[in-house]
């Protein structure tokens, strides 16, 4: 199974993924995560990322898209992805789905995660707060936002179209949340 987490940083799509890989043993393909190992890796790559970060900028589909493709062969052993963060623009989604359909696979479920846009930036400045996360930065994680919403917004029609979308209130506590996804998962 491929399923995709889909929501605005902060949303609650990593706390999401690792527990589906805990209880469903799937491997978790976050680009942020991946992003920041690349930065703290000091590579030529990551410092790039960095910048492109700090500005509050998406990183390139190019560097998002060979991120995801590096960690797929993992994906597909465990039996299917959580694409978390990925993609964030229909360029980005028509890639993914080419890529797994030249592996014979597709994506099977897409969990959007409807937030309040006031609730993340204080969900953010809170986790800034306490874990220091670069990216996380308030000022910078608004621009990241705005970004996030523009361009991610054509993938609602993207998916629903293909009738894979399921839409759950991401503002519940993270046992409500895990509920109703796994309600979806298992129709």
């Amino acid at each position: 199974m491929n399923l995709i987490l889909f929501g605005p940083p902060a949303a609650g799509k990593g706390t999401q993924a690792k527990r589906l890989v805990e209880t469903r043993g799937m491997v978790q393909l976050s680009t942020g995560d991946m992003l920041r190992a690349a930065i703290a890796s000091g590579s030529d790559l990551g410092r790039e990322c960095q910048a492109i970060m700090s500005r509050g900028d998406l990183v390139s589909d190019a560097i998002v898209i060979a991120l995801i493709e590096e960690r797929l062969p993992e994906a597909e052993a465990a039996g299917g992805a959580i694409f978390d963060g990925f993609p964030r623009t229909v360029a980005q989604a028509e890639a993914l789905d080419a890529m797994l359909a030249r592996k014979g696979a597709r994506i099977d479920h897409v969990i959007r995660l409807k937030v309040d846009d006031e609730a993340l930036l204080e969900r953010v400045a809170r986790r800034y707060a306490e874990q220091g996360r670069p990216d996380d930065n308030p000022e910078s994680f608004k621009v990241r936002l705005v970004a996030y919403n523009r361009n991610t917004a054509p993938l609602l029609p993207y998916y629903a179209d293909k009738g894979l979308l399921t839409e759950i209130d991401g503002m519940g506590s993270v046992d409500a949340v895990a509920s109703a996804i796994d309600a979806a998962l298992d129709k």
